[in-house]
């Protein structure tokens, strides 16, 4: 028989376990809410970390620990998207100004500046030159970045503001989310047609493609889903018990997805069963944004308290079949910080 341990036994000590909680990273730098914060994909100089706040000042962060590079000065009105471009070279940002810019992350200096008829709400990077625009004006612009001085390509009006955009399929699918309808519209880039319709029960807040590819994560109010994003076929479906999910990021290595929102805690879940494997509290706002880094060995998350937490993961689930794509997250090119 093995002799026990002095320690006190297992069921003593679980309730002192349980109690115990992550200290995560804390980001100061921003003045008013937090409502983007997005990661670069792995670069040969690390990762990076961007985020959007009502105070009109993006910022540019080291991915890991946080430490602030720069500061995009320009806009003149509320950022509400941010986001970086393969390489991590570029940054945009959508704004309350009527612009939205175009970034040179390693400077800070601005390269292009887009003018709308109304608040641009989000922006997103194809994995080659165009950048994608939407908002108030309800449509969706894609700017050529090689030609900037060109006129955008302009998809039909939709019947409401723009809320997301995400690329898909090699650049030749776009699909967006409306502020008050339910459902994802998805558009064929070739055409500028509708090509499927993704059903939803609520209104879609957020949207987010994995670094392997191979999944799209939505939040829907009391909804999160997982989708396979070949087929964008339904793979999981969780009901949130506690506040409506504002943000949700899926971590397929580890079988893994965070969420957060209005009652100012992030939590981690098993996609597998739904069951909440942790709760990190410490925010004093509700939560805007929540995004896993590329490494998926941590998750930040942004709040209407004006800071960025970092937040290291302990737990895991099952994983998804296949695991990451060979060769991913991350891409080719340099990467250099702001000076």
């Amino acid at each position: 028989m093995v002799p026990q341990s002095p320690a006190a036994p297992a069921a003593q000590q679980t309730p002192e376990l349980k109690q115990k909680r992550l200290q995560p990273t804390v980001c100061h730098g921003h003045t008013r809410p937090i409502v983007d914060v997005e990661f670069s994909s792995l670069t040969p100089d690390g990762y990076f970390m961007a985020s959007a706040s009502k105070d009109g000042q993006p910022m540019l962060r080291h991915g890991e620990n946080g430490d602030w590079y720069g500061t995009f000065i320009g806009h003149k009105g509320c950022v509400w998207s941010c986001g970086l471009n393969k390489t991590a070279l570029l940054c945009a940002t959508g704004s309350a100004d009527f612009t939205a810019r175009v970034w040179d992350a390693c400077s800070g200096s601005q390269l292009h500046e887009f003018q709308h008829q109304h608040v641009v709400r989000t922006t997103a990077f194809s994995s080659g030159s165009k950048l994608a625009t939407g908002g108030h004006g309800k449509e969706i612009r894609v700017y050529d970045l090689e030609r900037p001085e060109e006129t955008p390509v302009t998809y039909a009006k939709q019947p409401d503001n723009i809320r997301c955009l995400q690329w898909l399929a090699g650049d030749n699918i776009l699909m967006c989310s409306l502020a008050d309808k339910k459902g994802i519209v998805v558009f064929d880039v070739r055409t500028q047609q509708q090509v499927h319709f993704m059903e939803t029960d609520a209104p879609v807040s957020s949207i987010e493609l994995s670094f392997d590819g191979r999944h799209l994560t939505t939040a829907e109010g009391k909804c999160v889903r997982i989708w396979d994003a070949p087929s964008m076929r339904q793979v999981k479906s969780h009901t949130m018990e506690y506040a409506n999910a504002e943000s949700a990021s899926f971590c397929p290595s580890r079988g893994v997805f965070a969420a957060g929102g209005g009652d100012m805690w992030v939590r981690l879940f098993s996609n597998e069963t739904g069951e909440e494997l942790e709760c990190n509290k410490g925010h004093h706002g509700p939560v805007r944004a929540v995004r896993f880094a590329p490494t998926y060995d941590s998750y930040a998350s942004g709040s209407e308290d004006g800071t960025i937490r970092i937040w290291p993961v302990t737990s895991s689930g099952s994983p998804m079949p296949g695991g990451p794509l060979p060769g991913t997250p991350g891409g080719p090119g340099p990467s250099t910080i702001m000076g």
